[in-house]
């Protein structure tokens, strides 16, 4: 009896010596780079949190004896406020990776920071070639759409159905400048016509001058390559200045089921967009959504969706690894097929694009709508090596040709 009341005690002392081992080890903490309070909020901001908070309780709250903290910042859409969060967030607050980083100038100053740490990023709102191009990087992941896949799928939709004649309102800044020249090249190899494009400040409130430009230009398709807030003011004095009733289609390049929820389905009905997630796509989508739903009262974005995605899949990574390394964990998250309610069969290349299927939807009439967020029709499932870049095309430095 003394043998069996010792060994339990042993047991139960080296049980508490490990316990209070992982204690003493310090929190992996993982940082969102957000926009908190601007035209992107709604996309990314306290969603995105929210969505990363989420995959850590998921996941079990610890990985290798290390509880999982998750902490945000807002980079006020300022590139150099970007630069400067994620330095410190590296350098000092012990962050191991960055996730989402909305808005693609803020996107590549971030970029830049945690490569000359080689340190993972992994980017879910910011939709900028460029990331996964000249400005990617070994630890760098882009993994919920890009300027060319939004192109290539809304882009090359609407020029087959004979919208082959275009104007662009373009945000005059990276992501704006790279999505209206990325949707240009699809429409002019589809057969179409460019007209011209008028580019305007980031979250400007008046639209006037540049709808008034593009309505002169008697173009059957007005592209709006910009997003967030830019987008929702756009389509709706679009629909002020009675620029659809004038038989001119306003095409959002990149919109999210909040715009459309802003926006108002009677005035964004009909409209063509390429999202890479819809909450009610199927029974996984809506499961999660229902969950997120709960927290934050609205549906999530696909940016939102794929901060949950890209942070489980990470965890998993670094569980599989055994250890936080960034090589290491780059590894296997590149060997790893994603398989979850986000994508089927996604697959991390050697630029740092996530391919998976894209979507085309049409917004449906009000008379269409069972209720609030109800908003898509789906049109065509677009798989992703068809929908993204091929790295035939690729200009990222890592890529072997």
């Amino acid at each position: 009896m003394k043998h069996i009341l010792s060994g339990i005690f042993a047991a139960a002392l080296a049980l508490s010596a490990s316990a209070a081992q992982a204690q003493d080890k310090p929190p992996l903490k993982i940082g969102g780079i957000l926009d908190m309070s601007s035209l992107y909020a709604d996309i990314t901001g306290p969603g995105s949190e929210t969505a990363a908070k989420m995959a850590v309780e998921d996941f079990g709250g610890e990985v290798l004896g290390r509880k999982i903290q998750v902490i945000a910042a807002d980079h006020q859409n300022k590139a150099d406020l970007s630069a400067n969060i994620a330095r410190d967030m590296l350098d000092n607050q012990g962050v191991e990776m960055i996730y989402d980083v909305a808005a693609s100038a803020t996107a590549l100053a971030a970029g830049e920071i945690a490569k000359a740490r080689n340190k993972i990023i992994m980017f879910n709102g910011p939709g900028s070639i460029r990331l996964s191009n000249e400005a990617c990087g070994p630890y760098t992941v882009h993994y919920v759409f890009d300027t060319y896949g939004q192109a290539n799928v809304t882009g090359l939709a609407a020029v087959k159905s004979g919208l082959d004649t275009w104007f662009f309102l373009t945000a005059d800044y990276a992501f704006g400048q790279d999505l209206e020249k990325d949707t240009s090249a699809v429409v002019t190899k589809t057969g179409g016509k460019v007209l011209g494009s008028v580019r305007h400040p980031l979250n400007t409130s008046d639209f006037s001058s540049f709808l008034l430009q593009a309505q002169a230009s008697k173009a059957k398709v007005i592209g709006l390559a910009n997003a967030g807030g830019d987008t929702v003011n756009a389509i709706k004095q679009a629909a002020e200045f009675g620029v659809t009733k004038g038989g001119q289609k306003v095409s959002p390049l990149l919109a999210f089921v909040s715009d459309i929820d802003s926006i108002g389905l009677e005035t964004a009905q009909g409209l063509l967009l390429a999202e890479a997630f819809y909450w009610d796509l199927n029974d996984d989508t809506r499961a999660w959504s229902k969950r997120f739903m709960e927290r934050m009262k609205r549906m999530p974005t696909s940016a939102q969706a794929g901060v949950y995605s890209s942070v489980m899949h990470y965890l998993k990574a670094v569980k599989a690894a055994g250890t936080t390394d960034s090589a290491a964990v780059m590894k296997v998250m590149k060997e790893t097929p994603i398989n979850d309610f986000f994508a089927k069969n996604g697959k991390i290349r050697e630029d740092g694009r996530m391919v998976h299927d894209m979507y085309l939807f049409e917004v449906k009439k009000p008379s269409e709508s069972k209720g609030r967020w109800d908003d898509y029709k789906l049109l065509a499932t677009v798989p992703g090596n068809e929908a993204f870049q091929s790295l035939e095309q690729s200009r990222c430095p890592l890529v072997k040709k």
